[in-house]
C-alpha cells in the first residue's frame, strides 16, 4: 500500500446514510445501532445466535465468528467494520482488515486479547499495572508467589469475563489446585500482584482518525462477584484523582493509536497511585450510565469515532448512577417496569437499616423522589443468574439518593454490600 493510500484509508470519513457491519450481536452492538441510527447509518452484524439482541434491531448474518465466508459476507455489505467485543477471533479480524475498512485494525483487538501483551502495551506507555510474572509450569507459579506475596490473583491470559478465568490465591496450599484449574484450557497464565485498592475506577476515551480525543466523566465502579453492579458519576474521589485518571486514559489512547473507544479499568490505592487493571477496546458496561447523563452517549461517541465524525461533547448533565439488571433481577425489573412503582408505597416507612447511603435519613421520601429510573433491557432469549440481561440508570440530584433507591426497592438485596 502506498503512503498516499494508506493515508486516504486512514483517514476515510464515513458519511451518514452508510453501512456499518459489527462483529458480534450482543447488547453492546444493539445499543450502537441504536444510537448510530439517529445519525442516519445502517447496521449489519454477524453472530452465530439468531435474533441475537443486536440482530433484533439490525440485519443480522447469523454465523460462528470463525467463519471465514460470512467475513466476507460482511465485508462485502459495510462500509466500515468494528466490533462491540474484544474476543472476535483475531483471524477473521485481520481478513477483513485486508479486505474492508476496519479503522480500528486488528493490532489492538490483539494485544487487548492476551493479557501479557497487554500490560507490556501498558508499560511501554509509561503507565502502570500491577506487578506480575508470566507463568507457564506449577515451579514458575511457586517462584512468584514467593515473589510477588500472597494474595496474588493468577488469570488465564486469554478469554476470561467477569470474574473468569481466574483464581484469587490466598496460601501456598492453593497454588496446585489453582494451577490445575485454570491451566486446562492451555492458554498462557499471569499471576498479579494482589493490589490493595480502595476505589475501582474506569475512564472511557475516544478518539478518531484524525488524532482527536475524548474523554467522558470517570466512573466508580461497585464489582459483586467480579461482575459489575453499580457505576457512580461523579466519581466519588478528589479533584486531582479525576484528573490522573484522565490523563492516563489520554495517554493510552494516544500510544495505542486506538480508533473508536478504549475502557480504562483501574485501581485507585490509598496513597492515590493510579494501576491499570484491564483495557477493552470498546464500548463498556462501566460507560452505560452516559446513555442519559451526558451529551453524547459512549455508543454515539463509538460510531462518531470510527466513522472519522467530530467528536461529540462528552459533558455530565447530571448526576447518575447505573446498576446492572442480572437475570436473577429481571423478572422483578419487568414486574415494576408494568406498574411504574419501584419504592414502597406512601407511608410505608422507609428501611433505615439501608438509610445511610441518604444525606438526611428523616427526609430518605422526598430524596428517593428525586431519582428518576430509565430502564433498558436487552432483549437476551432466557435468563440464567449472572447473565447481564439490562441496566438501569438513575438519573438524581446526589448519587447517594440514587445508591439509596437501588437499596430500598429490594431488587438487589441480595447485593448489598
Amino acid at each position: 500500500m502506498t503512503r498516499e493510500t494508506k493515508e486516504t484509508k486512514e483517514h476515510k470519513t464515513i458519511p451518514s446514510g452508510s453501512t456499518i457491519g459489527i462483529l458480534g450481536g450482543g447488547q453492546l452492538g444493539r445499543m450502537m445501532t441504536l444510537a448510530g441510527t439517529n445519525l442516519g447509518y445502517r447496521f449489519v452484524t454477524l453472530d452465530p445466535t439468531p435474533q441475537s439482541p443486536c440482530g433484533q434491531v439490525a440485519r443480522q448474518i447469523v454465523a460462528a465468528y470463525h467463519d471465514q465466508d460470512a467475513a466476507r459476507k460482511l465485508a462485502e455489505v459495510s462500509d466500515v467494520i468494528t466490533y462491540e467485543f474484544e474476543n472476535v477471533d483475531a483471524q477473521v479480524a485481520e481478513l477483513l482488515e485486508q479486505s474492508s475498512y476496519v479503522p480500528q485494525g486488528s493490532k489492538l483487538l490483539y494485544t487487548t486479547q492476551h493479557r501479557i501483551r497487554e500490560k507490556q502495551a501498558i508499560e511501554a506507555a509509561g503507565v502502570k499495572v500491577a506487578p506480575y510474572a508470566v507463568i507457564q509450569n506449577v515451579q514458575d507459579l511457586r517462584s512468584a508467589v514467593d515473589e510477588l506475596g500472597l494474595p496474588s490473583v493468577l488469570k488465564t491470559a486469554t478469554g476470561g469475563y467477569d470474574g473468569k478465568g481466574q483464581w484469587v490465591i490466598r496460601s501456598e496450599q492453593e497454588i496446585e489446585p489453582a494451577f490445575a484449574q485454570l491451566s486446562q484450557g492451555g492458554t498462557e497464565l499471569v499471576l498479579e500482584q494482589f493490589i490493595p485498592f480502595i476505589k475501582e475506577l474506569s475512564v472511557i476515551a475516544a478518539r478518531n482518525p484524525q488524532g482527536e480525543i475524548s474523554t467522558f466523566p470517570v466512573a466508580e465502579n461497585i464489582h459483586i462477584n467480579n461482575i459489575l453492579h453499580t457505576s457512580i458519576v461523579p466519581a466519588r474521589v478528589s479533584e486531582n484523582i479525576l484528573e490522573k485518571a484522565n490523563a492516563l486514559a489520554v495517554n493510552l489512547a494516544e500510544s495505542l493509536g486506538m480508533v473508536g473507544l478504549l475502557a480504562v479499568e483501574l485501581f485507585l490505592t490509598e496513597a492515590g497511585e493510579l494501576y491499570v487493571n484491564e483495557l477493552a477496546p470498546r464500548p463498556h458496561n462501566s460507560g452505560h450510565y452516559t446513555m442519559e447523563a451526558c451529551t453524547t452517549s459512549q455508543f454515539e461517541q463509538h460510531v462518531r469515532a470510527i466513522c472519522n465524525l467530530p467528536l461529540g461533547e462528552a459533558t455530565l448533565l447530571t448526576p447518575v448512577v447505573m446498576v446492572n439488571v442480572l437475570g436473577e433481577h429481571v423478572e422483578e425489573v419487568q414486574a415494576r417496569l408494568l406498574t411504574g412503582k419501584w419504592l414502597p408505597e406512601d407511608g410505608h416507612p422507609i428501611d433505615t437499616e439501608y438509610a445511610e447511603h441518604a444525606e438526611h435519613a428523616e427526609h430518605a421520601e422526598i430524596i428517593l423522589d428525586d431519582v428518576v429510573p430509565k430502564v433498558h433491557l436487552y432483549g437476551k432469549e432466557g435468563t440464567a443468574p449472572k447473565r447481564k440481561m439490562g441496566h438501569i440508570n438513575l438519573l438524581c440530584k446526589d448519587v447517594e439518593a440514587a445508591l439509596l433507591w437501588i437499596q430500598q426497592t429490594n431488587i438487589w438485596r441480595n447485593q448489598n454490600q
